[in-house]
């Protein structure tokens, strides 16, 4: 088993995947985000070729700015609540919801303390 404290899984040297405790690794993060400044830790968990995994955690009320993501992307809530949006368009997503993150220019705010899993294509 993984220990929370490594930062990116891949395979081992036998070709077989680590596991990763989330909600472990998770409540450590929220932690981190309550204390932060910015009210948001993050920490890449699988780094594979083309592929990556984040566990972002959020603080209530906090933001992860507008930005473009850097390719095909999807976002499962893991615990509390946000609001994904973009210009014309919101996504309310709570415990065991997961979306799409639309191409466009988009920005998520943490309604409550928040931890997301965000998986992104790299192109």
């Amino acid at each position: 088993m993984t220990s929370a404290n490594s930062s990116a899984q891949g395979d081992d040297a036998n070709g077989a995947a680590e596991v990763v405790p989330l909600r472990t690794f998770g409540d450590r993060l929220l932690d981190e985000a309550r204390a932060a400044g910015s009210g948001r830790a993050a920490r890449t968990i699988i780094a594979l070729p083309g592929l990556r995994t984040t566990l972002l955690a959020l603080a209530a009320g906090r933001e992860l700015a507008e930005h473009q993501a850097p390719g095909s992307a999807t976002i499962a809530c893991l615990s509390g609540e946000a609001t994904l949006a973009t210009g014309d368009r919101e996504w309310r997503l709570r415990a065991d919801d997961a979306v799409a993150i639309p191409q466009e220019s988009h920005r998520l705010l943490a309604e409550r303390d928040t931890l997301v899993l965000l998986t992104v294509r790299l192109d």
